[in-house]
């Protein structure tokens, strides 16, 4: 149940919130709260939206937003999508939990929600992952630690701001998933990408079907290509799943009586990333 300002008007009482558990609930006028410096999403669907503002028709705003001052105002940390809704309805006042936070503490605060909620598209998250990282030096451990990822995931989701601009808006946008995203960046040149991400939105293609375009891309000229063992349907099995497990290309040679596995990276970091990947799969 929202707390209300008691008879005195809420204006009388804003001081003492700021000094209040960061878990109390004010009411606050909707035009004393600033848009967030620290909002990771950029991008809001307009059928969610509309489901919230119907939502809150019938039952009111149920959960508050997070708020906090800064320079005499109110500064949004977490619930764009509460706020808009509530504009859009023509509310005056909306339920509000106010926190005395650093501007740090404020975007993380921003990523967790989302992320929670599973509102960010992968691109919005990256850019949230190297805003900690450049602003607040933060490392990919600590991000994982923060929000419930593992650093394989963080250091996964950072390598799809590597990809061309106009890649990140087809993945922004839903033209191209995160699970093709993974398999274009196993292409060296943003020329090859971009030839790949062609093909992917011409023709629909899934993760598996864009992978073996890879493979065709990356495979020698028939004149140059040694005649060895054909690979089994287990084998086959066993190299997707390693390049699923790992985020990168992997490839089973198999041989006579030996064969070879080759995992690619691309920089130190990837390295890292891959070995992490693989030492979290060993026991003990």
């Amino acid at each position: 149940m929202v707390k209300r300002a008691l008879g005195r008007g809420l204006e009388a009482l804003i001081p003492e919130t700021i000094t209040m558990r960061e878990r109390e609930v004010v009411e606050l006028e909707l035009g004393r709260i600033r848009p967030g410096r620290y909002q990771p999403r950029t991008e809001f669907d307009q059928g969610k939206l509309q489901e919230i503002i119907d939502s809150i028709k019938e039952k009111g705003v149920v959960q508050p937003v997070i708020v906090r001052q800064v320079d005499g105002e109110f500064e949004l940390i977490a619930g764009e999508r509460r706020l808009r809704a509530a504009k859009s309805l023509g509310l005056e006042r909306i339920p509000a939990i106010v926190k005395s936070v650093s501007d740090e503490q404020a975007l993380e605060i921003a990523i967790i929600e989302n992320v929670q909620r599973e509102d960010l598209n992968p691109i919005e998250e990256a850019r949230a992952y190297q805003k900690l990282t450049e602003e607040f030096e933060q490392t990919q451990e600590e991000i994982a630690k923060k929000v419930g990822r593992n650093r394989a995931t963080v250091a996964n989701t950072l390598r799809l701001l590597r990809l061309p601009a106009e890649i990140q808006e087809d993945i922004m946008l839903g033209r191209v998933t995160a699970g093709h995203a993974k398999v274009i960046l196993m292409l060296e040149t943003a020329a090859l990408q971009k030839r790949l991400r062609d093909q992917i939105v011409a023709q629909g293609l899934s993760v598996r079907e864009t992978e073996r375009c890879i493979e065709r891309m990356k495979a020698p000229p028939a004149h140059k290509r040694k005649i060895g063992v054909s690979k089994s349907a287990d084998l086959l099995k066993i190299e997707e799943s390693l390049r699923n497990c790992l985020g990168t290309q992997v490839r089973i040679t198999p041989g006579r009586r030996k064969g070879r596995i080759e995992i690619e990276y691309y920089s130190q970091e990837d390295l890292e990333r891959i070995l992490e990947a693989i030492l979290e799969e060993l026991p003990g």
